[in-house]
């Protein structure tokens, strides 16, 4: 499917744009390490473990129990858990170790250590990608897979607005600069379109709460995010402002973030 000019957003070519963007803010901070998401999956998996998902919400009238999906990015498996007590089967995409290793063991979950580019799955009624664009420099192909792979429905959520993450304000703080552009549900919306695919949208708002063992874990896990700007000792005083204790763990309210849906029937449907 080629992606032209002039077709959507008054001449914007928005998969150019999308990868301006994703090359710039990559750029901007150096090389992020390799291992982060093995590094930061205990973190990531305490941060998802309570949080009420509308995204589940939004997929209940297309469920039945013999029904499969892909999940693509499964991340700590907070979606491909609940959906394979709904689903005959779901096949769970996974590049990280670390977030692998943090997915519960089912019965009818396939987990596949691959990105989604090198991924080789057959093909599911369901698809589903959550916040896993943000980073992608070509998302035509990205997209392009994923909707020749679900025989049904696709869904691909983004968020809209600030990464709720405590770099997020720390950047702010320690350079006195707003975050660089990062990709976006409205971003992806005038792609869908300038693709000649216009999806139902679907709208959700959840809290955010980063949870952390200990200080160190915060510190490393912003440090991952900052780059060549990192100032320790500062960040350091400014996390302390930020995090609250709770239990165990340390907490940083990260506000209420504003995520988009956009699902539709394939056109191999």
């Amino acid at each position: 499917m080629e992606v032209g000019i002039t077709s959507a957003g008054a001449g914007i070519n928005w998969a150019e744009h999308w990868r301006a963007m994703v090359s710039q803010r990559a750029g901007s901070r150096g090389n992020r390490p390799t291992d982060y998401w093995d590094r930061r999956a205990p973190s990531y998996a305490r941060i998802t473990r309570d949080r009420t998902d509308s995204f589940l919400r939004v997929l209940e009238p297309y469920l039945s129990p013999r029904k499969t999906l892909i999940d693509v990015g499964a991340g700590a498996g907070r979606h491909a858990v609940p959906l394979a007590a709904r689903l005959e089967w779901v096949t769970a995409v996974e590049p990280s170790e670390g977030m692998r290793a943090q997915i519960p063991h089912r019965d009818n979950i396939t987990v596949v250590a691959s990105t989604w580019q090198d991924a080789d799955v057959a093909q599911a009624d369901l698809v589903i990608c959550c916040h896993v664009l943000y980073g992608i420099e070509d998302p035509v192909s990205f997209l392009e897979k994923l909707q020749s792979s679900a025989r049904e429905r696709l869904f691909v959520m983004m968020r809209e607005g600030p990464v709720p993450h405590p770099v997020t304000m720390l950047r702010r703080r320690l350079h006195g600069q707003p975050e660089l552009p990062i990709p976006q549900f409205s971003d992806l919306f005038m792609l869908l379109m300038q693709m000649g695919i216009a999806p139902d949208v679907d709208f959700v708002r959840y809290p955010v709460f980063n949870r952390y063992k200990d200080m160190d874990e915060a510190v490393a896990d912003c440090q991952s995010l900052v780059g060549d700007d990192w100032d320790e000792a500062r960040a350091r005083t400014v996390l302390e402002e930020m995090l609250i204790k709770d239990g165990d763990e340390l907490v940083i309210d990260s506000g209420i973030a504003l995520a988009g849906i956009a699902h539709w029937q394939p056109e191999t449907s």
